[in-house]
This record gives C-alpha cells, sequence and structure tokens, in this order.
C-alpha cells in the first residue's frame, strides 16, 4: 500500500461547471480529478414547474490529492467555481487513510 498521506476534496456544483473545477485544481498542483453525476436537494435548489419539483443535475469532481497539497487547491476550486456565493457548490475534504492503485509517484 501506498504510505503517502493524501485527501480526497470533494466538490459538488452546478451541471456543466466541472470543467472549471478541475482546470483550477490542476494549475494548483492536482493530478486531476473523477467526475460523478447527481441530482441536488438543498435549499438553493428548490424550483418547480406546473407543480412537478425539478432536482437540478450536478457535477460531482473527487479530487484525490496530496495533503501538502490540500489547501492550495481547495483555495483555487472555492475561487474558480465561486463556491462562497450561495447556490454555487460546496467543497470539502476527507481523510484518506489507504490508497491503492496509484502507479506514479504524486505529482507526475
Amino acid at each position: 500500500m501506498d504510505k503517502t498521506k493524501y485527501d480526497l476534496i470533494i466538490t459538488i456544483v452546478n451541471k456543466g461547471n466541472c470543467a472549471r473545477v478541475l482546470e483550477a485544481s490542476k494549475r494548483a498542483g492536482a493530478d486531476g480529478g473523477t467526475i460523478v453525476f447527481g441530482r441536488g436537494s438543498g435549499i438553493h435548489e428548490q424550483a418547480k414547474l406546473f407543480s412537478f419539483t425539478i432536482e437540478p443535475e450536478k457535477d460531482i469532481i473527487l479530487t484525490l490529492i496530496v495533503k501538502e497539497k490540500t489547501e492550495d487547491v481547495l483555495n483555487a476550486i472555492v475561487e474558480e467555481a465561486q463556491l462562497n456565493e450561495p447556490g454555487n457548490g460546496i467543497a470539502f475534504v476527507m481523510d484518506v487513510e489507504d490508497v491503492a492503485g496509484i502507479n506514479h509517484p504524486p505529482g507526475i
């Protein structure tokens, strides 16, 4: 197992904004990310059309990052995706205990 210390940055933004998040994270030192699609149901997500609730589609970006780069990458994501503005999304960091399957040194 790889004993390098990693974090997982999870970013959830409106559909179509994943490219901006990925570009910002790469500029800040990330190697890439994984995009997953989902639906939102937060307080800023409630919209109705003919009495049907519309659940907006979301891009979920998973960025596995070496701990030393976490703060820089997270700050770049927050700035680029304007996450300090209501309704633009959310990002949070989770500690990663073990990693398998990384076949290159971090940063390459």
